[in-house]
């Protein structure tokens, strides 16, 4: 009876415990279960407005759950000189089919909506600016750095214009912005009712716009519930976090020109497939970021000009004024590669570190490297062969060591044996051996250095 009290006990106790096991995975089920804190999304658009931009834009507006409870709405903060119309374009069809209301929030106090940027503010239902940013500057440029053809100005008008009336906005400015290249401020842009609202910061501006109603590209009208919401941020990170990052002029001016170096240098000491490789595609990727950036026509024929002056200081040396005229233009041509009215340019002291690079580079390195290029190789057959020395040793029968260059080699007679301490000129080199030939006895080296004496030319 003991031992099946005993069993028994310990089976109730297991099954206690497996009980209690179990009620408490339901319990944290549920709790997992449970739907999280309500929040808004918050994603944002910096830099150039790149196709990295705008697939991460268009996922985040089409995510599962948006627009439900949970995540009732999705703050989109701008700060863009502007960027490609294509990828602009995708942005301004996402938000228009988006689940859920759009904030669109030009920050932090400094930044601007310019060219697409100002496309995509004056798509979404609700805009606003933070004090101290500008909005506008959208005339389409090319790569001249002069307003595209009236046609591609007309289209982007309208384009402007159609996204206005759509948000309720004057469309006589929002043309403005592509027509007559119009800037306005975020108290000028709250004036002429092309933004809902101006906030200093993105709570504040939650606060702000809840309760307003917003109607969907649906035709869906929602009411806003955001006061005190936290934002939950998905940025763009990862590879393509990485990839947008190079979308940026300073780097695609250093680009050019490190890429322009090192395929320089690959002409210059060829062989070199890791120069010529990644000079390559350093250059690539520059260009691609031109295609992508407001660059100026200007810009690249100066950048180009610069690389002719230096060359021509090799070809033509003198008092360093074509390498003056180098570094001039090289600097003018970072100044004006892109157009700085859309916020678009050169660091500073990305010009002048560059520069002073570019100029060590051409006045030093290069100038080097084609020096020694001039110089009488150090070995091989140039180096020895038509040289004079002496027979070592008992002589070439027909084989044998000889001295030249005040260096010993194996050699062979091409005309018979010659006898040690004999005079003799190269006329061959074969890998590591030598051909020679006798010296007539006027040639003879002087002294007639025998063998034992170890003579020497």
């Amino acid at each position: 009876m003991r031992v099946m009290r005993q069993r028994d006990v310990r089976r109730v106790v297991r099954l206690g415990v497996g009980s209690t096991l179990l009620t408490l995975g339901l319990v944290g089920g549920v709790a997992v279960a449970q739907p999280a804190t309500p929040h808004v999304v918050g994603i944002s658009i910096r830099g150039i407005v790149d196709p990295f931009v705008a697939d991460h834009v268009r996922r985040e507006l089409q995510a599962e759950g948006l627009g439900d409870p949970g995540r009732p709405a999705l703050l989109l903060q701008i700060d863009t000189p502007g960027g490609l119309d294509s990828s602009m374009r995708e942005i301004v069809q996402a938000i228009a089919n988006a689940r859920a209301p759009v904030i669109c929030y030009v920050s932090p106090q400094g930044a601007r909506a310019a060219s697409a940027g100002a496309f995509i503010l004056m798509s979404c239902p609700v805009a606003a600016m933070a004090p101290g940013t500008n909005v506008g500057a959208a005339t389409p440029v090319g790569i001249s750095g002069a307003t595209l053809s009236a046609k591609a100005e007309n289209d982007a008008a309208a384009y402007m214009r159609s996204l206005a009336e759509r948000t309720g906005r004057d469309p006589s400015v929002a043309a403005s912005f592509v027509t007559e290249a119009r800037s306005i401020s975020a108290e000028e842009a709250l004036g002429l009712g092309m933004i809902d609202t101006i906030a200093p910061t993105p709570d504040t501006l939650l606060d702000a716009v809840d309760g307003d109603r917003v109607t969907l590209g649906t035709g869906e009208t929602v009411t806003l519930a955001t006061a005190g919401l936290r934002i939950e941020a998905h940025d763009l990170g990862g590879a393509l976090g990485m990839l947008h990052a190079l979308f940026d002029p300073t780097l695609a001016f250093i680009f050019f020109w490190l890429g322009l170096l090192l395929l320089v240098l690959e002409l210059l000491v060829p062989g070199h497939i890791f120069s010529g490789t990644i000079g390559t595609a350093l250059l690539i990727l520059s260009l691609v970021s031109f295609g992508a950036l407001p660059v100026r026509l200007i810009g690249v024929l100066l950048l180009v000009a610069s690389v002719i002056f230096f060359l021509l200081e090799l070809k033509v040396p003198g008092l360093g004024i074509w390498s003056a005229s180098g570094v001039v233009a090289l600097i003018l041509g970072g100044w004006f590669l892109f157009d700085r009215s859309g916020g678009a340019g050169v660091s500073p002291w990305a010009i002048a570190t560059v520069a002073a690079a570019v100029a060590l580079f051409f006045g030093f390195v290069v100038t080097k490297v084609l020096a020694m290029r001039h110089l009488p190789p150090a070995q091989g057959p140039d180096a020895v062969i038509g040289r004079e020395g002496v027979v070592l040793g008992a002589g070439l029968f027909p084989s044998g060591v000889v001295r030249v260059a005040a260096e010993e080699w194996k050699a062979v007679s091409g005309s018979g044996p010659i006898p040690g301490g004999a005079g003799i000129t190269v006329t061959a080199l074969d890998g590591l051996v030598l051909t020679v030939e006798p010296l007539d006895s006027e040639h003879a080296p002087a002294g007639g250095a025998s063998p034992a004496q170890g003579g020497s030319i």
